[in-house]
């Protein structure tokens, strides 16, 4: 999402750099092609209006800084344009101090209320929640949210298809507050499109259970659609947030960076996956870094720290400097960047990345991971030890093994043995790095 307008956005201010001062006429047709680049996002026409207004109207005015050049000046213009577009700063679930904290969610069917409602009971798990099935219209609603409380290990509080949504919310927040439970989440009922029918419920279930968040779930590939079915919501139930689902699509990402601006309500999470870990917290100035090409390193370390043993990978950076590290520790090392997601969102986070990431070919990346894989799978452990045993036979017993060539076992192992080099020195550096900054504490405290 937003590779289209990030590539726009730098052309305009590659373009910019060239000039040796700002003035009218250049802001003019800069603005130009960034209004051109966010209507094409499928930003709301009124939203890109102001937007552009207030970008060039800053723009004119900024005094120069000595340290910035005019294309500079109107990066940072734009990005802080942006960042307050999206809302500045994260916006989180609000805990309420006298539990159960109430939680509904709302939207159209096929926005992925239900995925929500089990990604946010994930994200909140130390809240002891409660799921509540009250889109009593289908079936498979019901039986999905019981699915993924199964695999949650998380209860859900369910009465069938047969009672009436409103009667189901209120008895299971009675039975949360006689269980302890701290947080209730309630996914309703939605329509394939807004009907009176399906607001009068919601409205029923609201009046009912006073819910401290009502958070509106919307798919972020539906563009400004999404926007003009916010509003409805917004304007019937005084919604208090927003989850943008498949932010890790394809979108144009118009919904995103319109939504607050239409609705006055900040973006809470985004779905980034079929996982149900793949939802985060929505921080406007990380997606701001992105789409203006400077990448996400938080983020991308927040992903490290989640995923990555940090015990194991210390042990790893041991292996380094020793040169002890062994294939069986690689294969352990893929597994833990792989279980941080698709490697192009991770080219995406890293500063300067971008037009790498565009040259390379993803897919077969993802591919040669897999191969690299079933070729270390293929192997016994005693030979993931000691890879000096690795002979002839030995290498066309792992190819046929893995499903894979002779000359691809060799070419792995050669890029093993440099690899192993590389990391030798690096492990080095990094053991001296720490005992220098131990013996600094103690030679200048």
């Amino acid at each position: 999402m937003f590779d289209s307008l990030s590539d726009r956005l730098d052309g305009v201010f590659r373009k910019l750099r060239g000039y040796g001062k700002l003035n009218e006429k250049n802001i003019q047709d800069a603005m130009r092609q960034v209004r051109l680049a966010l209507l094409e996002a499928d930003v709301h026409f009124r939203v890109v209006k102001d937007f552009v207004k207030r970008v060039q109207e800053r723009a004119l005015g900024a005094a120069i800084t000595k340290s910035l050049t005019p294309g500079q000046e109107v990066v940072k213009v734009v990005y802080a344009e942006l960042t307050d577009l999206m809302g500045s700063e994260h916006k989180g679930l609000r805990i309420s101090s006298k539990p159960p904290t109430i939680v509904m969610l709302a939207g159209l069917q096929g926005s992925g209320k239900t995925t929500s409602a089990g990604k946010l009971a994930k994200l909140f798990s130390a809240q002891f929640p409660l799921l509540v099935a009250c889109d009593v219209y289908r079936p498979a609603a019901v039986d999905q949210l019981k699915t993924l409380g199964k695999q949650l290990g998380i209860q859900v509080y369910d009465e069938g298809t047969e009672a009436d949504p409103v009667d189901i919310a209120t008895r299971a927040v009675e039975h949360a507050k006689a269980v302890g439970h701290r947080l209730v989440i309630i996914d309703t009922a939605g329509r394939l499109a807004i009907d009176e029918e399906m607001m009068a419920e919601v409205r029923r279930i609201k009046k009912r259970v006073m819910p401290h968040e009502i958070l509106f779930v919307a798919d972020a590939m539906s563009g400004q659609d999404a926007v003009n079915v916010a509003k409805r919501f917004n304007d019937d139930l005084e919604i208090d947030g927003v989850i943008l689902t498949k932010m890790d699509g394809d979108a144009r990402g118009g919904a995103a960076l319109s939504i607050r601006a239409v609705t006055g309500k900040p973006i809470k999470y985004i779905g980034v996956g079929e996982k149900l870990d793949g939802l985060e917290a929505f921080h406007p100035t990380r997606l701001a870094d992105r789409i203006l090409g400077m990448g996400d390193v938080r983020t991308l370390i927040e992903k490290a720290q989640k995923t990555i043993d940090q015990e194991q990978a210390f042990k790893l950076q041991e292996k380094m400097a020793t040169d002890s590290f062994t294939l069986e520790d690689f294969r352990s090392h893929l597994g833990m960047v792989k279980q941080m997601g698709p490697i192009d969102q991770l080219l995406g986070m890293i500063p300067g990345m971008k037009d790498i990431k565009k040259m390379a070919d993803m897919g077969r990346a993802e591919d040669d991971l897999k191969r690299i894989e079933a070729i270390i799978n293929s192997m016994t452990m005693r030979e993931r030890l000691q890879p000096r045993l690795l002979n002839g036979s030995r290498r066309k017993r792992i190819a046929q093994g893995s499903g894979t060539s002779v000359s691809e076992v060799n070419a792995l192992m050669k890029e093993f043995a440099k690899t192993r080099k590389i990391m030798k020195k690096f492990g080095k550096m990094a053991r001296l790095a720490r005992m220098g900054g131990g013996l600094g504490k103690r030679l200048f405290r």
